[in-house]
């Protein structure tokens, strides 16, 4: 059992996706959704909630809140916390403008994401990132840390190794995936935007091997002072086991908490329930 630690509370995450409880019912409560202008680009968000602890959610490569975030936006309290989902520039329905991968892409979408909340009222707010999403969360971490409450990040990494280099290669052809791997973001994108889209990241990705240590933010760890959660699910075919290992060690104060049946779409593959 995963727990996500927020405000001193828990949420469980157990494996049993298909069970409904009484109290993922009674925390429903509509979905407000629009567009915001950050940093010279229309951001598409979701907002749902009344309570006082604010939470960003930010999602994976090409990811959006329509293909990442579905469940938490439904199931995470709705009392305590308001929940905003986001698509990051060029993603989802954050478009215009196509997206790109330029050697900062990363630290832009940080700041967008942070002056995205901060647009929408929110001074200080928890984050939740998922894969490219946790690079991003623990980078805005890094550069604001007295906006940031606390973080928990998945699938995430602060380097690229050359072992991630063959694992990025391996999946760079979207035809060689299952149908139901390429649905969802076909249906987004369309498939041939969708497979440009996907080998611009790989690109991007891989020029951080270039750098000393294939460095992405690994400076910037010793700058997070919030509390922060590193999840790692140990079947994971996309992030070896080496990344959530150096998080735990780099970031002051944080813990690990080991998935063993976990892959990289934990948060997909669970329900979390509130626990009071």
């Amino acid at each position: 059992m995963a727990l996500f630690v927020l405000r001193g509370r828990f949420f469980s995450c157990r494996s049993d996706v298909r069970r409904v409880t009484t109290a993922a019912q009674r925390n429903r409560s509509s979905v407000a959704s629009g567009k915001q202008r950050v940093n010279g680009v229309d951001l598409y968000y979701e907002q749902t909630g009344t309570g006082k602890h604010a939470v960003l959610l930010l999602p994976g490569a090409l990811g959006c809140t329509k293909t990442d975030f579905g469940p938490q936006l439904k199931s995470l309290n709705k009392e305590r916390h308001t929940v905003v989902g986001w698509d990051p520039r060029g993603y989802g329905r954050s478009r215009p403008p196509d997206r790109d991968f330029p050697s900062d892409f990363f630290e832009r979408d940080a700041k967008d994401a942070v002056d995205l909340m901060k647009a929408l009222g929110f001074g200080k707010f928890s984050l939740l990132g998922w894969s490219d999403g946790g690079i991003t969360a623990m980078i805005a971490a890094a550069k604001n840390p007295d906006v940031i409450s606390k973080m928990v990040v998945w699938g995430a990494n602060a380097f690229v190794s050359q072992q991630d280099l063959e694992l990025y290669n391996a999946v760079r052809d979207v035809s060689k995936w299952s149908a139901k791997m390429r649905k969802p973001m076909e249906e987004v994108y369309g498939a041939e935007a969708f497979a440009k889209t996907w080998e611009a990241w790989g690109d991007g990705i891989a020029q951080f091997a270039k750098r000393p240590e294939g460095s992405i933010c690994l400076e910037l760890l010793p700058l997070i002072r919030c509390p922060t959660l590193v999840i790692h699910g140990e079947k994971d075919p996309m992030v070896p086991s080496f990344h959530p290992q150096h998080l735990l060690k780099h970031i002051q104060g944080s813990r690990l908490h080991l998935m063993p049946e976990g892959r990289h779409n934990i948060h997909l593959r669970i329900r979390c329930h509130y626990l009071h």
